[in-house]
């Protein structure tokens, strides 16, 4: 008879280099730090605002995937998203389907196929986040949180586009609540539209980070600022609180179970 002794198994994920690190947070806080001036300003100062703040909170997610999934990931979840989001709004903008009548104005620079450069980079600014918050809490149903949780995120898009001038809408039906200016349908379209993108990066994309990769702790903060600022914003700059707390009870029930997994620390 033997005695064996059990050696647990070492988690021999390391975490990336302080110069990496440095890189991420200075391009994220950029990110958000741009956002915080974005109420401040107005007139063309906001327009290219308003193009920076999607630039660079696209790039930090996609340092981030980089940084934590590597090139394999970050080159393939940019290029589908670009791509994807493109043939969506093309096919929005000409059929108003699956979002409604709509149609975007020239502030938002040049166009590929009647749709603003800038659009897609919003895709991938939010897609990344949150697929890895779909992954880590929602098991079979990835797909189904992800399409949620970014029609969620787009009520707080829409009306503070729209506000800017940036997009307008036909609205002939039923509108989202306290958002007359936006139709029903731009939120179904947003689940539908946000279902595929999720479910088709959740089958392509790999599901394991790198040995030595970034944490989530960037993905933490962007969605927690995007909850949090849609919410502030709304009530303190944008003179909106039905947005506010509509939008932010909805966003907020999404998110809740993320951070909360997060907060204990499960795998």
């Amino acid at each position: 008879m033997s005695i064996r002794h059990y050696s647990p198994r070492r988690n021999r994920r390391r975490d990336i280099s302080m110069r990496m690190n440095v890189l991420l947070a200075t391009v994220l806080t950029i990110a958000v730090l741009l956002q915080v001036v974005y109420p401040l300003v107005h007139g063309e100062t906001l327009r290219l605002l308003t193009l920076a703040v999607v630039y660079w909170g696209a790039g930090a997610m996609l340092l981030h995937a980089l940084l934590a999934y590597g090139g394999r990931y970050a080159f393939t979840y940019f290029a589908f998203t670009f791509f994807f989001a493109l043939i969506i709004e093309h096919i929005g903008v000409t059929t108003s389907w699956p979002f409604g009548q709509y149609s975007y104005s020239n502030d938002l620079g040049f166009r590929v196929f009647s749709v603003p450069f800038v659009v897609p980079f919003a895709w991938i600014m939010m897609a990344h986040p949150i697929l890895v918050a779909s992954r880590r809490i929602a098991g079979h149903w990835v797909f189904l949180y992800g399409g949620v949780a970014l029609a969620a995120w787009d009520l707080f898009l829409d009306p503070l586009m729209v506000s800017s001038g940036r997009w307008t809408w036909v609205v002939s039906g039923a509108h989202v609540p306290f958002q007359r200016e936006i139709p029903l349908s731009n939120t179904f379209g947003w689940l539908l539209t946000g279902m595929g993108l999720t479910a088709a990066l959740h089958l392509m994309l790999p599901r394991e980070r790198r040995k030595i990769g970034a944490s989530f702790f960037a993905v933490d903060v962007f969605l927690f600022w995007a909850l949090f600022s849609g919410v502030f914003g709304n009530l303190f700059f944008f003179h909106r609180p039905g947005t506010a707390f509509f939008s932010g009870l909805i966003l907020s029930t999404v998110l809740t179970p993320y951070f909360f997994s997060r907060w204990l620390g499960r795998p």
